[in-house]
């Protein structure tokens, strides 16, 4: 995990994620690129640029952001881009390599009862980058305990585990897995795969309807400092995945998620 792109909005809770990825990135020894997209359209009969102006204010306000934080000798780059967030963010991966987005799961929604912003579930949706959704105001802590929760020990992607990996090779904290058995599930599904048994300290088996309740009956007794769940093809979690915004009703976590996803 190299290289960790963290998109900027307009909340105040922005300064508040840059300072969690550059403290996650100064323990895991990764470089922080800051982004933010801007969209402009010059005004007929004008002869001023204005995507040259629009692309200097966006730059300014990424300078004031990063000064803002304590960088703690974190490489920081600045990165912006006219387009959507999407387009840009996949134009980045494709030049850089992007290993994980870091992210302010709220976005830029002033909504109480919104818990992953547009933004946000935008890049979970449309991007094959793993993605760490992190709460507004949540400080960084040293992980400690995950709970990593699916509906099937199939792994067909080589590389979904891997920034889950090297969280475990560094901080070396509990990973207790959670395997929702829902309605359809196959005794193949069952079945762990030889990474997800390496990565286990512990290993539960439940019975709910959505992978979601089995982790509301769970969270309380593992009390992890990070949720994980896999962006899969199909179960609940492909549901939400459909829409750009998720509301607390429908998923919530007060912890950081870490969402699983290979290229």
């Amino acid at each position: 995990m190299k290289n960790i792109l963290v998109p900027i909005g307009s909340t105040e809770a922005a300064q508040n994620t840059l300072q969690y990825a550059i403290d996650f990135a100064a323990d895991i020894e990764a470089n922080v690129y800051v982004f933010r997209a801007y969209k402009a359209k010059s005004k007929a009969g004008t002869m001023i640029n204005v995507d040259a102006i629009i692309e200097r204010e966006t730059n300014l306000y990424l300078r004031t952001m990063v000064n803002a934080v304590d960088t703690k000798n974190v490489e920081v780059k600045l990165i912006s881009a006219k387009g959507s967030v999407v387009e840009s963010v996949e134009a980045i991966d494709q030049e850089l390599g992007i290993d994980l987005i870091i992210v302010n799961s709220k976005s830029n929604s002033i909504k109480e009862e919104v818990f992953l912003g547009s933004t946000a579930g935008s890049l979970v949706k449309k991007t094959n980058i793993p993605a760490l959704c992190v709460p507004p105001g949540y400080n960084y802590e040293a992980i400690q305990n995950v709970l990593l929760a699916f509906k099937s020990g199939i792994l067909k992607s080589k590389t979904a585990l891997n920034p889950l990996q090297k969280i475990v090779k560094k901080f070396n904290p509990e990973v207790n897995l959670l395997l929702v058995k829902t309605a359809g599930y196959t005794e193949e599904d069952l079945v762990l795969s030889q990474d997800l048994i390496e990565l286990q300290t512990t290993f539960t088996t439940t019975e709910n309807a959505t992978t979601f309740q089995g982790v509301l009956e769970h969270f309380k007794t593992h009390n992890p400092d990070m949720l994980c769940v896999f962006r899969r093809k199909r179960g609940f979690f492909t549901k939400l995945w459909e829409k750009n915004t998720i509301l607390k009703e429908e998923f919530h976590t007060s912890k950081p998620l870490l969402i699983l996803k290979g290229k």
